[in-house]
């Protein structure tokens, strides 16, 4: 069964591998892995990773986290991952001042940065459609517990008869970690969990080749 993965990157980050030691994932690996114990037949002939590009200022260590970043890009796509690019942008706002123990005032408010991600779900969405429409694959598999993301799915319930959909949760196997109903109701399967286990088993080595020089695993990672 011809099949295409499609990773929300942020979400899949902060839901599933934010402070673990597995952040230099093989994301293909991992997910033909997952697919094979679902269905022995799944054949995951394609993985488009939707993300965007920190901004130095606002990342931990700066210049070195966009480097380290660029560098996994640049090692998912030598796996034969593609990397789909919105962007992260960075405006003035006024938000409520929290108060401890208080509710939150509308008219008390102060200044704050907004950091907002920008065209990765539509990006994600229009292609995961696309996909489908054009009979590219016998199965879509969506990884991401953003609830956002179902109507996409829906759509292509309703327009592409006979498409199997999957949805991968990127959590831990956790029963108080939030789980998105609504994509579980528009799947024709869910996989609620990733195990630790798993993301150990499909770590990327310390030095991915390259024709050139090699790609290493950040020093913080």
């Amino acid at each position: 069964m011809r099949t295409i993965a499609y990773v929300d990157g942020y979400n899949f980050y902060h839901g599933r591998i934010k402070h673990t030691p597995y952040k230099w994932l093989d994301l293909r690996a991992l997910l033909a892995g997952i697919l094979h114990a679902q269905d022995p037949t799944a054949d995951l002939v394609a993985v488009k990773f939707f993300t965007a590009l920190i901004k130095a200022p606002l990342a931990r260590l700066g210049v070195q986290s966009v480097n380290a970043q660029q560098n996994y890009h640049r090692a998912l796509e030598l796996k034969g991952v593609e990397v789909v690019l919105g962007k992260f942008t960075l405006s003035e706002a006024q938000a409520p001042r929290r108060v401890s123990g208080q509710p939150a005032d509308r008219d008390d408010r102060v200044d704050v940065w907004h950091l907002g991600e920008k065209q990765t779900d539509v990006k994600l969405a229009l292609s995961l459609y696309r996909d489908a429409v054009a009979a590219r694959c016998e199965q879509i598999v969506l990884v991401t517990n953003d609830s956002d993301l179902a109507p996409a799915l829906h759509a292509v319930r309703e327009d592409c008869q006979g498409i199997r959909i999957g949805v991968v949760l990127p959590r831990p196997p956790d029963l108080q970690a939030r789980r998105s109903a609504t994509l579980e109701e528009a799947s024709d399967w869910t996989r609620h969990h990733i195990l630790d286990e798993e993301l150990a088993a499909h770590v990327l080595p310390a030095r991915v080749p390259t024709r050139k020089k090699p790609i290493e695993k950040p020093a913080h990672w």
